[in-house]
């Protein structure tokens, strides 16, 4: 009877070790809270559900890294545009130019010197606040002159300061360049911008010129009173200046999307988002895309503001992303898109926010991965490298550059001249030295909502 009450009690010895290691292998680890694995082990999950490449994302592997480089390891190798932040930590959160000091620059040589040359100027921005324009010159940066070398040291340093001490002359082609100046800037916000928007008289056709720095939540408004000016002036031709747009709201562009193209339903195909397994497709009408997040103007309002057109001028360069280029791609398949100026940035990705909220009273950390990709009603996206326009001309001719929505100022002279009128001299006194940094004075994150 010994001999087999040790059998019996060994069979249960057995038994139970196999079950505590089933039960082990099954059950998720549990980190402590708040910890570093707590934080990573999160954004894992989250990213093999939600993100557009989840299939490339490796095991969960060093969970002890810091959070902010975990979640860089996950990403694709090519992927620009997925971050994470964290409200504790200023250091996590996208930074520009743009964002910091409110303009858009670009760097130029001429005459064997390198200049910064301020491109676009936010409204009430601390640039504006302390006299920056367009077609300004910046010599130095914190007593810093830029030079070949160091320009795009220079570029992003500043993108990153606080604040800044900026030189500054300007050009102009009948009295060459005036005296040196310096300002002072501080980082400050800047907030909702004004659109320009203007109607020309050229012989004797009327065309509407509409510039939009940002599709805005709420543009809708806006945008309907602009388009029944234009109507009621009887414009025949449209131009939108989307050139230092880095994108905003899909709803918004969607409203000037209906308001443009011709003879289009209001359940008629706009846009498509392509995700993984679990994102999956979602194809939004022009109706659907609209009332994504736009609750106050409707699509027969929009539509009733139509100007008899059949064709729309864009104005586009490497700062022109994400909802700007929304525009040129996915009005193609309803009307003829001439765009006119640099290739754009290339953002045809899309997503929403992921935020960690498991810890009561506390903020953790907030994920902006690509969900999906951006497809037109033809089914036409795929344009991560920029979309090439129809026109290419590069906006920075001469030294001097004219106001937006000057008849002299190059892409909107093509653009009223035609894109078969004779081609102005390619030569060009000044030279562009491209930015690898562009990208960070686009929008960081086109969010989508799907209700």
């Amino acid at each position: 009877m010994k001999k087999y009450h040790f059998i019996f009690k060994g069979l249960l010895f057995i038994l139970f070790s196999l079950a505590v290691s089933c039960q082990s292998e099954d059950e998720p680890i549990v980190y402590k809270e708040g910890s570093t694995e707590y934080v990573n082990s999160w954004m894992y999950e989250q990213m093999k559900k939600y993100y557009l490449w989840s299939e490339n994302i490796s095991d969960r592997t060093n969970l002890s890294l810091d959070s902010k480089e975990y979640f860089k390891k996950l990403l694709q190798a090519d992927d620009r545009f997925s971050y994470a932040t964290q409200a504790s930590s200023p250091d996590t959160f996208p930074k520009s130019i743009r964002s910091s000091y409110g303009f858009d620059m670009a760097v130029i040589e001429y005459e064997g010197k390198v200049y910064g040359m301020v491109l676009f100027v936010l409204s009430d921005s601390p640039a504006e606040r302390n006299g920056m324009k367009r077609g300004q010159l910046i010599k130095a940066i914190n007593g810093t002159l830029f030079n070949s070398q160091n320009f795009e040291k220079l570029y992003v340093d500043l993108a990153h300061s606080d604040q800044a001490k900026i030189q500054l002359t300007e050009y102009a082609a009948q009295t060459g360049f005036s005296a040196v100046k310096e300002i002072e800037l501080g980082r400050g916000f800047t907030f909702s911008q004004p659109m320009i928007h203007k109607v020309i008289l050229n012989n004797t056709e009327k065309t509407g010129y509409l510039a939009i720095p940002h599709f805005d939540i709420g543009l809708a408004s806006p945008l309907l009173q602009v388009f029944q000016d234009f109507k009621n002036q009887s414009v025949t031709k449209v131009i939108i200046d989307l050139r230092y747009n880095g994108g905003g709201d899909v709803s918004s562009a969607a409203a000037l999307s209906i308001i443009l193209a011709p003879d289009i339903k209001p359940n008629d195909l706009f846009i498509k988002f392509k995700g993984n397994k679990n994102g999956g497709l979602v194809n939004k009408s022009f109706k659907e895309a609209l009332e994504m997040n736009e609750p106050t103007v409707s699509y027969e309002a929009l539509r009733a503001a139509h100007p008899a057109i059949e064709e729309v001028y864009v104005l586009c360069g490497s700062h022109t992303a994400s909802a700007s280029e929304i525009i040129i791609n996915n009005l193609k398949p309803f009307m003829k898109v001439i765009s006119i100026g640099e290739k754009t940035t290339g953002k045809d990705v899309a997503g929403f926010a992921i935020e960690d909220n498991r810890i009561s009273g506390q903020q953790g950390w907030t994920l902006y991965p690509v969900i999906y990709k951006l497809a037109n009603a033809s089914d036409e996206g795929n344009y991560s490298n920029g979309i090439t326009p129809s026109v290419v001309l590069n906006e920075i001719q001469n030294l001097e550059i004219f106001p937006l929505g000057d008849t002299r100022e190059t892409l909107m002279n093509r653009a009223l001249n035609g894109v078969s009128a004779a081609k102005q001299s390619t030569f060009s006194s000044v030279k562009v030295i491209p930015l690898k940094t562009i990208q960070n004075d686009t929008d960081h994150f086109l969010e989508v909502n799907f209700k």
